[in-house]
């Protein structure tokens, strides 16, 4: 048969399987003859090479066969298939576009191209189902993830479709009859793209190009292939088995709705998703993910074709899926920000627009934490985006701070970033605060007062919002007619320009003085014409309604957004307070989210913003590295990017910020600004920003004193160097003639220096000192002279940091202020001789004597100090130079070499030497600072006079200073300190004056870090302060035992109690100091385990007082620290056995209810059953039965059967002897276990023995108890007998009345208060002895004492 004949002959039909291509088929139906062997190929694979360069891509109609075999030898026949495909890429278009194509030709078209597709997709499959295989065999990283031919696949395969993209997008359709594209074809051509997609590395960004071209080729596959249908389904299927796939699909879907314009695409999947029911998606973990994720990135890309189809995703926001919620919640953001936004929506839309932002308000609250967050991140989206309509603002944003008291960290911090978005971009005014509002209403109020009160007739709303300022409005216009006089002025000058210009138009209407064309001419001058109506012509009545009905709604808008500023006001400063105590969260990311809004609101200068920033401070110190870091690029962000045009403007700029920062700051607060370091590196600006301060601070510049105080202190942090150099500038403008002028100046000037020889201090070498007639201690020593006998309140604060300076630099400080203090006692005697008489003017030298005696005692601090660190360090350092200077001019001999390598190891070199130089300092203090000659000793007795006589010495300033000096005092020696401690402690104890009992506090909490021994039989008066009633003195009290028992100073014992006690404090500041104490000492091994059951003993005392509701408080807060099993399994077992102990039904409460509060497990609820004797006779009582069935409730949750039987067992233990009493149900189990003990012949029944309905513990004792029968009664005779029956009935006694008749015995109990009272009558006969046995039970207390006749 001739090629053309035979070609014409057959048609070809795309198999669904390679092998049916090789099977007889229907008539003129292709079939693969020869099926060449793989050995056999290579010629044939020549024949088809050669026929393609005389043929053309028609060849592939007589080497199909040879394609077909040549599938499972790929690497050669790939690049002959593309060029068949691209070469009737090439040459199709014109047969399609000819009207005269024969129907012979069009078939052997057809069969061309369905060959060489079906052939190319086969082969692509293969390929790359080869390629995942070796990525899944081959580990990453080791080696090449397979051959040539793979390595050439993966460079291929773009060309391979964009192959098939190219001939796909001809209009081949119209080879087949009717233009009807067999389905076998496309879903050939779809299988490959499908079969590709499933490859793990398509969503990486190095595949993007294949991507690309397979969305294509689909896309084209859809719009003229009618593959929609199809391709929804298969979204859906590969979806649910590659999670990957779901960015892909998401822009797939996005490239066919727009570029290709198939919108009904996104319908039918999200349909299909949409129908999908709760428990499917419950089943399809990994599915829920793809399709959420999915349908968010849909969301994003286009929002308005997803509008149509929200509807069928809203009902996945009430299934069990919280993806699924937080998907559908980000598709509804996309939607309000980039469709449903703006001011020309219709009606249709506002409606679509709030169904959708209360829809997200209700998953505000949503169950999952997830879908709480989410909602908020899209909220601040839309906030950032300002598409948030401002009726929303007031309600988004208190559920945005409400949600700050979250319990998951995530939706804490998105409540921050929300918050921060509404602040930086809110419709009101930013400095908006809830006093400035009151003042803005009242101002408008009384501005249009006319028109206020006019339309307030009118309008109830506007009535009911202005009443409450109307008083406001009263005050300011008090306070406005303080400056009438100047009103006055005004009417004079008005009548004289009236005198002047007669004809003027202004003027014109006062021809007629009356105070309303007065008032008239004023209120044209001053306000415009629009508010003048006297000259205008009149109305007609239905303008004038339409017009006032006009203002007023205006009025009433105004009114609303006035409300609505206050109530955004008020927010605001709501979320200020919160997030600013989130500053000192444990939680890291918290704490940056936090720092991030104090620099926004900072940014946008929202009043009470500055607060956050000064609190954040002391972060710098924080040992968590980002948060410290996040607080300095806060500050520099806020501080240091200055604006202007020129550097002495931006300098300028950057030191007024600095200053404002600086106003007020305590020394912590200078030492942490030193911490940021502003000014590091030198540049141009920081130079003038010197010379700026400089300006400043020697009155160059007029300024104020504060901004005088706040340059000093920014020069010694900008520049050291410089304020070294210039020392004699310094000491003559802040310390010189008027000094006593501003002794605050002084202060910080002083502190300044000690700030920059500290620096210079620390660096080795000889100490810098400056001699004794140096200028700086002249001024100083002139200055505190000079004070002392001033009423200067600042002169204190002036004095301390200037003696520390005068022992820092000083070459003999002791010298030096020894002569200041002769210096300041003959000017007190001397004005004291001036004065006359003590007795008229005893204020005046009352606070002269406090600033003396305060004097006195930072001089002995200072000098303590002074030897133990300054001449220690200084008999150190000549001894290292010393033994250097030694070793160089002779070298050790070989003995000395063996010895000094011996006390090398030892650690013995310099051991004795030190010891030595510590003890001459230690003799010092104790001998010579307070000798006779010393003028320190003079002062002594002055100091414990005033302390023990505050009947005569009552002045609060001089009590307060001479009880801190004599603390002072007792730290120069143990024996100063033994002789004054009883009486530190009684000023402790009986001071009226709560500054001086906070300041003992201190003083003494000193005291106990340097002479540990003679404090510790003090401890307990200590811990007494924590009750003190001033929140001050209990504030400073759990501060200073923090720090004592944190360092070891003080042994952790039980008075730890009254601390636990300032858990329930009403002052805030003092709880979280408590908090912050016992979250210290959990930090320490099994700190808080070991005090707990003294604490609970303590705080349940009846002689405390406290109550239940405090006392389950407390224990909530310290229980949550014990987190160990054996903790837990410990305490159960300590606690139990504290109930043998306690006197009182309130103890045993409260010992139940802290069991009930432990995390018990199964080794603990063990351990709760051995201890059963502790507690049992204690059930009655509904305080201790009802914590115990609490226990058993909270062990159910979750348990194992055998475990949960055990748990049901105990309960109903629990309550059989609650309800009937701890002696009637064991009287019942023990006479059931006697009974079986002598039935059987055994002393004493197994535990495994026991019925299901046993109430008796196992015992671990070996010893064997008595046989022991005990009976109770009811009250009720016939109660007692048919119980009784029920007993010998159950003996195996059948006669019942013979028994009786035989042996009658008759017991009686008696109990008052504590005793139980029973009258009972019971015949017992045990049938296997022949002996009676009579048994009685008396309760004495918690003992049980057993009698046996």
């Amino acid at each position: 048969i001739a090629p053309s004949l035979w070609r014409m002959s057959w048609d070809f039909f795309v198999p669904l399987c390679v092998g049916d291509l090789v099977k007889t088929g229907g008539i003129n139906q292709y079939v693969v003859q020869d099926v060449v062997p793989h050995k056999q190929l290579p010629p044939y694979i020549c024949k088809f090479k050669a026929a393609l360069r005389s043929q053309g891509p028609l060849c592939i109609l007589e080497h199909f066969d040879t394609g077909y075999s040549v599938l499972h030898v790929k690497e050669d026949t790939l690049e002959l298939l593309l060029q068949v495909v691209s070469g009737l890429a090439a040459s199709l278009p014109a047969l399609l576009v000819s009207t005269s194509i024969s129907a012979a030709e069009r078939k052997e078209k057809l069969n061309a191209v369905k060959m060489s597709v079906y052939l190319l997709c086969k082969l692509s499959e293969t390929f790359e189902s080869d390629s995942c295989r070796q990525c899944i065999v081959t580990a990453p990283g080791k080696g090449k993830a397979g051959g040539d031919g793979l390595l050439q696949w993966d460079s291929e395969r773009e060309n391979v479709l964009q192959a098939l993209l190219q001939l796909l997008q001809l209009d081949i359709r119209s080879l087949w009859s009717l233009s009807l594209v067999e389905e076998e074809f496309i879903s050939c051509v779809t299988c490959c793209c499908y079969k590709l997609l499933e490859n793990p590395t398509i969503s990486h960004v190095k595949s993007k190009p294949t991507r690309d071209c397979i969305i294509h080729l689909l896309g084209v596959l859809i719009k003229k292939y009618n593959h929609l249908l199809g391709a929804s389904v298969k979204v859906i299927q590969l979806l649910q088995h590659f999670e990957q796939l779901s960015s892909v699909f998401a822009q797939a879907v996005s490239v066919w709705s727009t570029e290709y314009g198939v919108r009904a695409i996104i319908g039918e999947v999200i349909r299909e998703i949409g129908q999908r029911s709760s428990e499917e998606l419950a089943r399809e973990a990994s599915g829920v993910k793809a399709f959420s994720s999915f349908i968010a990135e849909l969301g994003s890309l286009v929002p308005e074709l997803m509008l149509p189809n929200i509807s069928v995703l809203i009902a996945h926001l009430e299934g069990e899926s919280h993806t699924m919620r937080v998907a559908v919640c980000e598709v509804l953001g996309e939607i309000l920000v980039r469709v449903l936004c703006g001011d020309g929506l219709d009606d249709s839309g506002k409606a679509d627009r709030d169904r959708f932002f209360d829809t997200l308000q209700e998953h505000l609250h949503d169950t999952h934490s997830h879908v709480r967050a989410r909602v908020l991140q899209v909220y601040a989206r839309i906030v950032n985006s300002k598409a948030l309509p401002l009726c929303k603002y007031s309600e988004v944003m208190e559920l945005a701070v409400g949600r700050l008291m979250d319990k998951s960290i995530n939706v804490v911090k998105s409540a921050i970033q929300l918050l921060a978005a509404f602040i930086a971009h809110n419709p009101y005014s930013c400095k908006v605060t809830k006093s400035n509002m009151n003042n803005t209403i009242a101002i408008f109020f009384f501005s249009d007062f006319t028109i206020s009160l006019k339309y307030l007739s009118k309008s109830h709303y506007l009535k009911d919002f202005f009443l409450p300022y109307c008083q406001l409005a009263n005050n300011m216009i008090c306070e406005i007619s303080s400056v009438f006089p100047l009103c006055r002025n005004a009417v004079r000058l008005c009548i004289r320009a009236h005198g002047c210009f007669p004809e003027s138009e202004r003027f014109a209407s006062l021809s007629t003085l009356t105070p309303e064309t007065l008032m008239g001419t004023l209120a044209l001058i001053f306000k415009g014409k629009a508010f003048t109506h006297q000259n205008l012509p009149p109305t007609p009545q239905k303008e004038v309604a339409e017009e006032e009905n006009g203002e007023l709604k205006k009025q009433e808008m105004l009114v609303q957004y006035l409300k609505d500023t206050e109530t955004f006001a008020l927010q605001v400063e709501r979320a200020i307070s919160v997030i600013n105590s989130m500053l000192y969260w444990k939680t890291t990311s918290v704490v940056q989210e936090a720092v991030q809004f104090c620099v926004t609101v900072c940014e946008f200068s929202v009043a009470n913003s500055v607060s956050g920033v000064r609190k954040m401070l002391p972060l710098v110190w924080s040992t968590d590295t980002a948060i410290k870091d996040a607080v300095v690029q806060a500050y520099r962000r806020l501080y240091l990017n200055p604006q202007g045009e020129t550097i002495r403007v931006k300098a300028h700029t950057l030191v007024d910020s600095l200053s404002e920062l600086m106003v007020d700051a305590s020394l912590g607060t200078i030492q942490c600004l030193e911490e940021i370091e502003f000014f590091g590196g030198g540049s141009n600006l920081q130079s003038t920003v010197v010379q700026v301060l400089w300006e400043r601070f020697t009155g160059k510049r007029e300024t104020s004193g504060l901004h005088r105080r706040a340059a000093v202190l920014l020069l010694g942090m900008a520049a050291r160097e410089v304020v070294l150099s210039n020392l004699d500038t310094l000491c003559s403008v802040a310390l010189g003639e008027k000094v006593t002028e501003d002794f605050l100046l002084a202060r910080d000037s002083v502190l300044t220096i000690c700030s920059i020889t500290d620096h210079v201090r620390q660096s080795k070498g000889a100490p810098f000192r400056l001699p004794q007639d140096h200028q700086l201690f002249t001024c100083l020593t002139q200055a505190i002279a000079e004070g002392v006998v001033m009423e200067d309140p600042y002169w204190q604060s002036f004095m301390e940091p200037a003696v520390r300076l005068l022992y820092f630099l000083s070459e003999s400080p002791d010298q030096l202020c020894s002569r200041l203090l002769q210096r300041c006692a003959r000017l007190l005697l001397d004005q004291i001789v001036e004065c006359g008489e003590l007795e008229s003017n005893e204020q005046v030298n009352c606070v002269c004597l406090a600033q003396l005696l305060a004097l006195c005692g930072c001089v002995a601090f200072w000098q303590v100090s002074h030897l133990e660190r300054s001449v220690s360090a200084e008999l150190r350092r000549r001894r290292g130079e010393r033994e250097e200077r030694e070793e160089k001019e002779k070298g050790p001999s070989s003995k000395a070499k063996v010895r000094s390598a011996m006390e090398e190891e030892l650690g013995l070199i310099g051991a004795s030497a030190e010891d030595t130089e510590a003890e001459l300092i230690r003799n010092i203090c104790e001998t010579e600072l307070l000798a006779e000659e010393n003028l320190l000793c003079a002062f002594l007795p002055l100091l414990v006079r005033v302390c023990s006589s505050p009947g005569h010495y009552s002045h609060p300033q001089l009590t307060t200073a001479a009880c801190l000096a004599l603390s002072q005092y007792m730290m120069i020696s143990p024996s100063v300190c033994e002789e004054n401690v009883r009486l530190m402690f009684t000023v402790l104890e009986r001071s009226t004056l709560p500054v001086v009992r906070a300041n003992a506090i201190i003083a003494l909490g000193d005291l106990t870090v340097r002479f540990p021994n003679i404090l510790e039989p003090w401890t307990q008066n200590l811990y007494a302060r924590l009750s003190d009633e001033v929140p001050s003195v209990r504030q400073t009290a759990v501060t200073v035992l923090t720090q004592l028992v944190l360092k070891d100073v003080l042994k952790v014992k039980g008075q730890v109690s009254e601390v636990a006690v300032l858990l329930i404090d009403p002052e805030h500041h003092i709880t979280s100091l408590a908090l912050n104490f016992f979250n210290e000492l959990a930090s320490k091994d099994n700190a808080i385990y070991n005090l707990l059951p003294d604490i609970i003993s303590r705080l349940s005392d009846p002689e405390r007082g406290m109550t239940s509701e405090d006392f389950n408080t407390i224990m909530k807060r310290l229980f949550s620290y014990i987190t160990k099993e054996r903790q837990t399994e410990s305490l159960v077992e300590k606690l139990c056995q504290r109930f043998r102990t306690a006197k009182t039904e309130r103890q045993w409460c409260d010992l139940a209810m802290s069991l009930s509060l432990l995390s018990m497990c199964e080794r603990g609820f063990k351990r709760l059953q051995e201890c059963w004797e502790c507690y049992s006779d204690k059930l009655t009582e509904p305080g201790v039965y009802q914590p115990l069935l609490s226990i058993t409730a909270k062990l159910r949750r979750g348990a194992k059967a055998q475990f949960k039987a055990q748990v049901d067992e105990f309960e109903k233990r629990l309550t059989a002897v609650h309800t009937r009493g701890l002696e009637n149900v064991e009287n019942l189990n023990t006479f059931f276990d006697r009974r079986s003990a002598f039935g059987t012949g055994q002393a004493k029944p197994s535990v495994s023995g026991r019925g299901d309905d046993s109430f008796v513990t196992p015992q671990k004792s070996r010893k064997s108890k008595k046989p022991v029968i005990t009976f109770s009664s009811e009250e009720d005779e016939e109660d007692e007998e048919g119980e009784c029956c029920h007993f010998i009935n159950s003996s195996g006694i059948t006669d019942r009345e013979n028994v009786l008749k035989d042996s009658y015995y008759t017991f009686s109990f008696f109990r008052h208060d504590q005793f139980l009272f029973c009258q009972t009558k019971y015949l017992c006969h045990l049938k296997m002895t022949c002996i009676y046995f009579l048994f009685t039970q008396l309760y004495l207390g918690l003992q049980r004492h057993i009698f046996i006749k």
